[in-house]
């Protein structure tokens, strides 16, 4: 084997000394010709190696990207299954006391029998957005688990946790992931365009105890701001504690919005908060505002 091995490394320096014309050089100078000329071609053996070995990793991590994202929708079509279904005839307790907490939903009884963390269900149609809305304690636990609590990089759609469905507060904020798939609130940006708005204007988002019918009212790209930062933070208004701050919190965010929509509120309205990450700068966000109308 070494034997063949030479014999062809001796056919090949001979085909190089052919095509270089080494025999116009001095034996040494052929050989410092011919070093380097090994040291070129390994560099490029080399070079060639890695960009193969890169493709087959990047054709790797979107085939999984893409997998994970297919069987991501194909579990929210199970669930959106389980929620047509009769409900199954069993107590749905929840954490507090049986007196201050309204009939769950029928449609959403099952759900709640499997995951006791869901408070309502977002559904916007004629794109992606068609999921559970979850709620925990722990503001970061649903960033990277899905309804059946298993690790998932899509994450879920998950309600701020100091909001509280029970209570007329003035506003429900609800978080998800942008991603590149269109998953979660992959799609949210699109509201940029005025015309998809106008296509896409209705948002229906039910909690587990009452339907909700909401009209887009405001668009816009926001950021995370320092604590020390004097100025509106969207992700902090969840309750307006006078008609003078509710009013102050609509100027801020129509001045922000990219269109006037035409859909006003006033102070006793109730508002629906759609956020998602904004690649466009550091902490960046895309935010809708939407108003409750039924």
């Amino acid at each position: 084997m070494q034997e063949e091995t030479d014999r062809l490394a001796k056919k090949s320096l001979k085909k190089l000394a052919a095509e270089y014309h080494l025999e116009e050089y001095d034996e040494k100078m052929q050989e410092a010709i011919l070093l380097q000329l090994r040291r070129r071609a390994t560099r490029r053996k080399l070079i060639t190696l890695f960009c193969t070995v890169l493709a087959v990793g990047c054709l790797g991590y979107f085939a999984g990207y893409y997998y994970l994202a297919d069987r991501s929708g194909n579990r929210f079509e199970e669930l959106a299954e389980l929620k047509n279904k009769p409900p199954v005839n069993r107590k749905t307790a929840t954490n507090k006391p049986e007196e201050e907490v309204p009939e769950i939903l029928d449609e959403y009884k099952n759900l709640y029998n499997k995951n006791k963390s869901l408070i309502g269900w977002v559904k916007i149609d004629d794109t992606n957005i068609d999921y559970p809305v979850m709620q925990s304690k722990d503001e970061e636990y649903y960033l990277t688990h899905n309804f059946n609590q298993e690790y998932d990089r899509n994450g879920s759609i998950f309600m701020d946790p100091a909001c509280d469905v029970l209570k007329s507060g003035t506003n429900l904020i609800l978080y998800g992931h942008h991603m590149r798939s269109g998953n979660m609130f992959g799609d949210l940006d699109k509201y940029e365009s005025r015309e998809y708005m106008e296509k896409h204007a209705t948002i229906e988002f039910d909690t587990l105890y009452e339907k909700g019918t909401y009209k887009v009212m405001y668009v816009f790209r926001d950021r995370l701001r320092q604590d020390t930062e004097i100025t509106f933070k969207y992700y902090q208004f969840i309750e307006a504690n006078s008609a003078e701050e509710f009013a102050s919190n609509m100027n801020a965010m129509a001045e922000m919005s990219f269109y006037d929509t035409g859909v006003k509120a006033a102070w006793g309205d109730q508002l629906l908060t759609l956020s998602t990450c904004d690649s466009r700068e550091e902490d960046g966000r895309f935010v809708v505002v939407a108003k409750r109308v039924k």
